[in-house]
């Protein structure tokens, strides 16, 4: 085991963690068929070459607010967009499309790969709907997203259309990644680690951000968040009784505090 094997690890201290991921198939089934069955869903669009740079598009009943994409976590090593879903529902019924791509998994390509392909993603939904665009994401999600506020990543016009990023429970330094077993895969160097960074970014787009995490998680993660928060003077919230898998339940719900500010 490497030296920050267990301080990253948070199945590991999650009272029946196992029967989340499951849970969480169920109820995107659930409303993937439900929107199917209204003709409000696009599944599997593509926006690059390999069979994983794929996307699913939801939509409202009516004309949409704009766009929110929401990306997923996992290490940047496993799960898909099918596999989230339901966390669509809180910006649908506020009139919202909502975009979930996939990407490829290290170690067939690397996290710099991976950030690319999102920024590809983003760009090829927004093209599908038109208004403002937020981004939210988990965990290396909430990484992805917040790279996506590197100047020149994203084109200009889709850029510009950007109202507002959360990045929920992020990895937002990954030079401690070097000091974990999960590097085998990454291949991550100090060099790489820090490009790769979001807390370490030197200019970033005015866009507003929010840093979100679970009182709960372990205590790296709320470093990562605050780490990122202080880098970037953003909004910074710590909700108390969630942890690293309870902590997006609420993009369900549209009343949600976490809606309500992601959609202003």
């Amino acid at each position: 085991m490497a030296e920050l094997d267990d301080a990253y690890a948070n199945a590991a201290y999650i009272p029946g963690s196992a029967d989340f991921p499951p849970r969480w198939e169920r109820a995107a089934a659930a409303l993937r068929e439900g929107l199917l069955e209204q003709g409000l869903a696009d599944l599997d669009q593509p926006y690059g070459d390999s069979p994983r740079q794929r996307f699913d598009l939801f939509h409202p009943g009516g004309t949409p607010q704009g766009l929110m994409v929401f990306v997923h976590g996992g290490y940047w090593l496993r799960f898909d967009k099918s596999v989230w879903s339901h966390l669509a529902a809180g910006a649908l019924s506020r009139g919202w499309a909502v975009a979930m791509p996939s990407y490829d998994l290290c170690p067939q390509v690397r996290i710099a790969d991976i950030t690319r392909q999102i920024a590809k993603a983003v760009t090829a939904a927004a093209a599908m709907i038109e208004g403002p665009i937020v981004l939210a994401g988990h965990s290396a999600g909430g990484h992805l997203v917040a790279r996506m506020l590197q100047p020149g990543l994203l084109p200009e016009a889709v850029a510009q259309r950007l109202r507002h990023v959360m990045s929920i429970s992020p990895v937002s330094d990954l030079r401690p990644l070097l000091r974990t077993s999960m590097n085998a895969d990454f291949k991550l160097d100090e060099k790489a680690a820090i490009a790769e960074s979001p807390a370490l970014m030197v200019e970033r787009l005015p866009v507003p951000v929010t840093v979100w995490v679970g009182a709960d998680e372990r205590p790296v993660f709320l470093d990562q968040a605050r780490w990122l928060a202080e880098a970037w003077g953003s909004a910074h919230v710590v909700e108390e009784g969630k942890h690293h898998f309870d902590v997006i339940d609420a993009l369900a719900d549209r009343d949600s505090t976490m809606i309500n500010r992601l959609l202003g």
